[in-house]
């Protein structure tokens, strides 16, 4: 390698400027109305925003103190994701899922996760485990102290880790989009404490496939456990659900 190549500006580095050669880049910074979907997204995952409920502008905005564009726009991409339905003239509501529905998107996402499972067993690195091992002692914690929310974040987090570990972005797309529409049923399948238990116990047996490398058991893990969550769904319908 010649010297001209390891040349640098000396006096710029001396003096803490940056060197003309080398610009600093722009710090990317959130639109406001992704923030703001983010939050409503939360919201319909923890029940606080019902399925068929009508989301109303005036009170939405004074509570996530922002004006009526950015929340519109979030109203456009969170209607994009098919969590909540626009109405000319009649503003928006929460989606709602009839029976049909909820049994296909659980199919569907039982064959996404096991997929994914399988993969991620094949093709998970040290770094990939060692990520997923520190969310479920995290996530063992808010389920020792009955903290259902910070337990389904912390849930959600490894399972979509155990997604993005299998290493397919067609199949982290498809998984994306299918799991939205199903997070506030993923979420309410934990209110019984035998049912959050026995999930806690398969996230154990998860982790211990993961770690072995097992990817039949692994697909099988996350196969059972979708059709698990689906039952305990089903267990907690009202007669008015099922005959929608």
């Amino acid at each position: 390698m010649q010297s001209s190549d390891l040349t640098v500006d000396v006096s710029a580095v001396m003096s803490g400027e940056p060197a003309a050669s080398a610009p600093a880049r722009p710090i990317a910074r959130r639109a406001l109305h992704e923030e703001v979907a983010d939050r409503l997204r939360e919201w319909i995952t923890e029940g606080r925003l019902a399925p068929g409920a009508r989301l109303n502008e005036r009170v939405l905005c004074t509570e996530l103190e922002v004006s009526r564009t950015p929340l519109r726009e979030a109203f456009k991409v969170l209607a994009a994701e098919r969590l909540i339905e626009l109405h000319p003239n009649r503003g928006a509501t929460v989606a709602t899922l009839s029976i049909e529905d909820v049994r296909h998107l659980f199919e569907l996402m039982s064959s996404l996760e096991g997929l994914s499972g399988e993969l991620a067993a094949l093709r998970h690195t040290a770094d990939d485990l060692r990520e997923i091992r520190a969310l479920h002692y995290e996530m063992l914690a808010a389920h020792a102290r009955a903290d259902l929310p910070a337990y389904y974040r912390l849930n959600r987090a490894i399972h979509r880790a155990i997604n993005r570990s299998a290493r397919n972005p067609m199949l982290a797309e498809a998984y994306d989009s299918v799991n939205l529409r199903i997070q506030n049923l993923r979420f309410r399948s934990n209110f019984k404490a035998q049912k959050w238990d026995a999930a806690v116990a398969e996230h154990q047996a998860m982790l211990e496939a993961l770690t072995a490398r097992d990817p039949a058991r692994l697909r099988q893990q996350l196969e059972q456990h979708l059709q698990h969550k689906f039952q305990a769904v089903l267990a907690d319908l009202t007669p008015q659900d099922r005959s929608s």
